[in-house]
């Protein structure tokens, strides 16, 4: 038997690193991270354009087809959406895409909105619901108000869907995303969280309107958010794999979180898609704030900041396309990016934040950074974003259906800009004539949404939770191999 030469042994040992260099490349830290970003974010303008387009050769009578490809996905099915709830779970789209909830769950109704016990909740109530092992789609009975004793910790494969209802939760803590998977939160009022005393072992909260931590797969739609003592959404250590879409946000300071320190490496891996939400009267900054990462921003209502939009440190990656950013008549306050703790452009110099098709409004503008803006994204010039002057019609239906998207929560028309979240646990059910949704009539909703997989791209409950232990595990054999035959030889 021959052995192998010194020059087979010393190719070998090439592909070995070569192979390596790669996986570096690919910075697969994170379950659920996907290895391409970019095909995400162009997976999402390709949803949004083939909407758009089935909408505009559908016929004029067609009431539910807006444009926007989450909605038109499950209110202009074949069947009516309620007999058919867990449809709403194939519907999302961007790094949060193909998140379950409760999919394939039993449907469990909240018919008690009280929360007495936090160790030992009581059957009916939300806390019951999600603090079961199970797969649970969780529905609502009626309108009604849950002012929370404690933290709402959720555990995985839930759904909370308040469609149908008008549904307030309010009150210590709010909700809790913690080491968990595939929840989705859906069409509901959230406001007034303060920070929770904290019960059993758990300390204090800090008081975030949705708080997810060390998560994958969290799709958050169609809630209104207002008035909460820290952020209105939080997604921090190792976190990724999130969609945040058709949300209604107003009257805060410090909207959102992404990321946990500049220092946390995993949350490199972190992969945020923030969709059509309208950032509305009375915020101040933070929509978002990221830390490493890729953020993609897009088809989104900037309509008031007082700081600015968007910020970031940490070196992450912020795609933004299609949105509308009015800034505020503050002269000091027009640009829509800040590098937060940075004091010129050497250190972010080499950030990549891309800006396209974004509509500039009263004067604001978009500082892009990045040596790879250009080529990173050449793939995608073929599909150009949609206008940012359709954003009116994307984001129609941002909030909750029915009723006031706007909380006032207890602290009214008194909140200061710059005083945080807002005061304690009031608020109340919306009144008004009610529609299919739930709550006071308001507008128009949604279509049916075919489009498939584009670069086959890694998604739902069947993808490999760590796709580089393979690989890995494949360069170790390599590596023990090459070294065996030099020893050989």
């Amino acid at each position: 038997m021959l052995l192998p030469t010194f020059s087979n042994s010393i190719s070998l040992l090439f592909l070995f690193f070569t192979l390596l260099e790669a996986t570096k490349s690919l910075n697969l830290t994170l379950p659920h991270q996907h290895p391409s970003p970019d095909s995400v974010a162009l997976h999402v303008i390709r949803s949004v354009n083939a909407s758009l387009t089935r909408r505009q050769l559908s016929s004029s009578s067609s009431s539910c087809r807006t444009g926007n490809p989450i909605d038109d996905c499950w209110k202009c099915a074949d069947s009516d959406w309620s007999s058919n709830r867990q449809r709403l779970a194939d519907c999302s789209i961007g790094f949060g895409r193909g998140t379950l909830g409760g999919k394939n769950g039993k449907i469990y109704a909240v018919t008690d909105s009280s929360d007495n016990d936090p160790v030992n909740p009581t059957p009916g109530t939300l806390r019951y619901g999600v603090y079961q092992e199970e797969p649970l789609w969780i529905v609502f009975s009626s309108n009604m108000l849950i002012t929370l004793k404690h933290e709402l910790l959720i555990k995985s494969y839930k759904t909370l869907d308040g469609r149908g209802s008008a549904v307030h939760i309010t009150g210590y803590g709010c909700l809790t995303i913690q080491y968990v998977q595939h929840v989705i939160i859906h069409n509901l009022h959230i406001y007034d969280c303060k920070p929770s005393p904290g019960f059993e072992h758990r300390g204090k909260s800090d008081g975030d309107g949705i708080s997810i931590f060390g998560s994958q797969k969290i799709w958050v739609d169609h809630c209104s958010m207002s008035h909460c003592t820290d952020g209105l959404i939080d997604a921090v250590m190792g976190s990724t794999g999130i969609t945040i879409s058709n949300n209604y946000f107003t009257h805060h300071d410090e909207v959102m979180l992404l990321g946990h320190d500049d220092n946390y490496a995993a949350d490199t891996g972190m992969q945020v898609t923030i969709a059509f939400n309208h950032f509305g009267q009375g915020l101040v900054q933070r929509m978002p704030r990221c830390r490493r990462g890729y953020i993609h921003v897009v088809n989104n209502d900037f309509t008031e900041w007082k700081m600015y939009a968007i910020g970031g440190s940490g070196n992450p990656t912020i795609n933004s396309q299609g949105n509308r950013y009015a800034a505020p008549s503050d002269p000091s306050a027009k640009e829509v990016t800040k590098r937060v703790d940075s004091k010129d452009d050497g250190e972010w110099a080499n950030w990549n934040w891309r800006t396209e098709g974004d509509l500039m409004e009263n004067g604001a503008f978009f500082v892009a950074s990045g040596e790879e803006m250009s080529s990173m994204y050449s793939k995608a010039s073929s599909v150009d974003p949609k206008a940012a002057s359709l954003v009116d019609q994307l984001t129609r239906n941002a909030g909750v259906f029915g009723g006031p998207r706007d909380d006032v929560g207890q602290s009214g028309n008194s909140f200061s800009p710059y005083g945080g979240g807002g005061g304690g646990g009031g608020g109340g059910s919306s009144g008004g004539g009610t529609n299919d949704m739930g709550g006071t009539t308001r507008g128009s909703s949604s279509s049916s949404s075919d489009d498939s997989d584009f670069f086959r791209m890694i998604f739902g409950s069947d993808a490999p939770s760590r796709p580089r232990l393979t690989l890995l595990f494949s360069l170790l054999m390599i590596l023990v191999l090459s070294l065996s035959t030099l020893l050989l030889w």
